[in-house]
């Protein structure tokens, strides 16, 4: 059997069953979901950096869909596409991932379903060095035992929208089976180091990274506006996984979605102070979005 095997395990997230455990009860247990939540949630929009920055949001949406649905049996999961430069979504479509928790099987008859809407690729190597579906994953282990996958590297085209339309219909055709659509990005990549700095340094600069070039793009999400979150993107520079984000908001708005809910927004800057009594010149934006 076809097995992709972790490759960030140790240094995104533990590499160890029990220390993997442990840090996700942690990023749990940080989650206040305080929001009142929509009766169904359909999809939601989560980061995808290491855990001690983006596991305490990751966590509040896995939360806030157990809270609403007990059972899912597929997450269907958008990722970034940083080292994947082929033009199509690309689909691991067979066998297994595992990782710290153990293994979770690929939905391979909903991915068939998916390849067939000739808006996709098959392409399980394309997915062998990236991170952005795998730091994911051992959350829905936890949470959802038994529930399968299917993951999919979305770069930012039009396409995408294509991709996240039909999936939508394909779920809403599938009435004796609970699937949510996942979509993983950070947002504003500010900073020397990123080589992103249209309003200099400082933290007038980060707040405005922050505030208003990330608030570009999350508006547009909760808004359920795909072209116009991609057509964002690339002017500002405000996601690194706007592909991933446009197919799922365009699954969400075909099931009936109408607006999205904020859970959380923050910056790699602001945890570092908080959890670390540090600041830096840089920051990364991420934020918590469910439909």
């Amino acid at each position: 059997m076809q097995a992709r095997k972790p490759v960030v395990a140790g240094q995104f997230y533990p590499g160890q069953h029990d220390s993997c455990l442990s840090a996700i009860h942690e990023c749990l247990e940080a989650a206040d979901l305080s929001e009142p939540l929509p009766e169904t949630i359909a999809a939601g929009i989560v980061p995808h950096a290491g855990w001690t920055f983006s596991g305490d949001l990751a966590a509040l949406v896995f939360l806030a869909i157990k809270q609403q649905h007990e059972k899912v049996n597929t997450f269907v999961i958008f990722g970034a596409a940083h080292r994947y430069f082929g033009t199509s979504p690309a689909v691991d479509d067979k066998g297994v991932w595992i990782t710290p928790m153990g293994e979770v099987f690929i939905d391979e008859e909903l991915a068939e379903a998916m390849l067939g809407t000739g808006q996709a690729v098959s392409d399980s190597n394309a997915h062998l060095s990236e991170h952005s579906i795998e730091v994911q994953i051992p959350f829905i282990q936890e949470l959802f035992a038994g529930a399968k996958i299917v993951p999919v590297l979305v770069p930012p085209s039009e396409q995408a929208i294509e991709l996240g339309a039909r999936v939508g219909d394909i779920i809403g055709w599938q009435e004796d089976k609970k699937i949510v659509c996942i979509g993983s990005t950070d947002l504003t990549h500010y900073g020397p180091r990123y080589g992103f700095a249209p309003m200099g340094t400082g933290k007038n600069a980060l707040t405005w990274a922050k505030n208003v070039n990330d608030k570009k793009f999350i508006d547009l999400a909760l808004k359920l506006k795909p072209a116009e979150l991609l057509a964002g993107a690339a002017k500002d520079g405000n996601a690194c996984g706007p592909g991933a984000v446009a197919a799922t908001v365009a699954a969400a708005k075909k099931l009936g979605c109408k607006q999205g809910l904020l859970l959380g927004h923050t910056t790699s800057n602001e945890i570092m102070l908080q959890k670390m009594g540090t600041t830096s010149a840089d920051a990364v934006g991420y934020a918590g979005i469910i439909f």
